[in-house]
């Protein structure tokens, strides 16, 4: 969110990181505003059909959690009064400023890429240094304002009866309560073993043994057939001669099954305020390396890219940020979009899902760094056919197949009865191979 609210603050003539010197408390409360207008759908980033579905399993969910619809006491009625590009400012409106429209926030997906970094440990540690001590030098007052807001927000408990609010102590530990979300949603866990949970708690421990039944744990699988198909769709668009085993109905097929499972695990608005929460977060740290900004700039780590500053900054604390966090940076907004735009049932025909592999699009054109930079990221070789480069090619071995015998099914297969083990080792289950 607090990208769409750095968008709001360049469009007023400011600038995007003008967010990170808003008042912690204004944040909040906008976070709540922005929230109660999220049933209004606003059109999708560019290469989508606009759309006014609901993307959050049931649009009645903001309602439910929102503020009453009577006037509330005042206290609970303080608008943020953020007007960009005043950073400062703290006027009788409430936001987001235009009534009526609702501000697009990035799928779970994209806060679930940019953690694989590793981004959150990293500047968690530099709260505690500098919250702590002088081994991280002086600050400035923008930098102490950075930091304030993001132990205020995002390393502590958050303020009573806000959307934010979703830990607590049945789920005190923010860093399993993100992972919780993305295991039950993508049945992937982050390429970096959760630290030990303070006091040892083994409800925390043991997280995924209380996730039940409700995980998609055939999503990466279904995610990488689909791009190994847009790729062969690409690479035959515009044959002319010849064969060409492009299937836009294969295709479709994907794309209803990975919509199909997504919004399983959304019934009834399960994990739409979680996104918004663990997106907004993942935003905050993301807004923060998108520049060289006041605490970049004291933490001399001024670089020419977001990878290389968190890397800077990871150095300053004595850490490393995962290996390949460029491409999971670069990722985390082009595989939001198409989820998004999966999940509302954009791709769902033939016609519609035949625009993946048009290259002479805007589509078509994102759609192919898409997959160049999660082969890059991942080390999946998404570009190859199943089977191809394995075995060599015989007079008496049929070519490998373009797409799998059978095709997907649209509902996630069950996990296995047994209790789940708990994951520590590094990139077993989660993005990286």
């Amino acid at each position: 969110m607090f990208l769409s609210l750095a968008k709001l603050f360049a469009d007023a003539g400011g600038t995007r990181d003008q967010v990170l010197l808003v008042h912690p408390l204004q944040l909040s409360r906008w976070l709540d505003e922005a929230w109660g207008a999220a049933a209004l759908v606003p059109e999708l980033p560019v290469g989508f059909p606009s759309t006014n579905a609901p993307f959050l399993g049931d649009a009645a969910i903001v309602g439910a959690l929102g503020l009453p619809a009577q006037p509330p006491p005042p206290f609970l009625l303080q608008p943020s009064g953020i007007v960009p590009p005043d950073a400062g400012s703290w006027a009788s409106v409430t936001g987001p400023p235009d009534p009526g429209v609702g501000l697009f926030w990035h799928h779970l997906v994209y806060a679930y890429l940019v953690e694989c970094t590793g981004v959150v440990a990293v500047f968690t540690e530099v709260v505690r240094r500098l919250t702590a001590g002088e081994t991280l030098g002086t600050l400035g007052v923008d930098s102490a304002r950075w930091l304030r807001t993001t132990e205020e927000l995002f390393l502590r408990d958050p303020p009573l009866f806000s959307v934010a609010g979703v830990r607590s102590e049945v789920r005190p530990d923010p860093r399993v309560n993100r992972r919780n979300a993305y295991w039950r949603m993508f049945g992937m866990d982050l390429p970096h073993p959760l630290p030990a949970a303070g006091g040892g708690d083994p409800a925390q421990q043991d997280w995924k043994a209380h996730t039940g039944l409700g995980v998609n744990t055939d999503f990466r699988a279904k995610w990488s057939e689909l791009l190994r198909q847009v790729w062969l769709g690409q690479e035959n668009f515009g044959n002319t001669s010849g064969a060409n085993p492009t299937d836009p109905s294969y295709v479709a097929f994907l794309c209803t099954a990975l919509k199909d499972s997504m919004n399983n695990r959304r019934r009834g608005g399960q994990l739409a305020r979680e996104e918004f929460v663990h997106v907004t977060a993942l935003s905050w740290f993301q807004l923060t390396l998108e520049a060289d900004t006041p605490i970049v700039v004291d933490l001399q780590a001024r670089a020419s890219s977001p990878a290389d500053r968190l890397a800077m900054v990871a150095q300053r604390v004595g850490m490393a940020p995962a290996p390949r966090s460029r491409e999971l940076l670069e990722l985390a907004e082009p595989v939001s979009s198409v989820l998004r735009a999966i999940e509302l049932g954009l791709f769902d025909d033939p016609v519609a899902a035949g625009t993946l592999f048009d290259r002479s699009t805007t589509l078509g054109v994102e759609m192919g760094d898409l997959i160049n930079l999660w082969q890059s990221a991942t080390g999946e070789r998404v570009k190859d056919r199943p089977g191809a480069g394995t075995v060599p090619i015989s007079a008496a071995q049929p070519p490998s197949a373009a797409q799998p015998l059978r095709i997907p099914a649209p509902a996630p297969a069950p996990p296995p009865a047994a209790r789940p083990a708990l994951v520590t080792a590094a990139a077993s289950n989660g993005l990286a191979r």
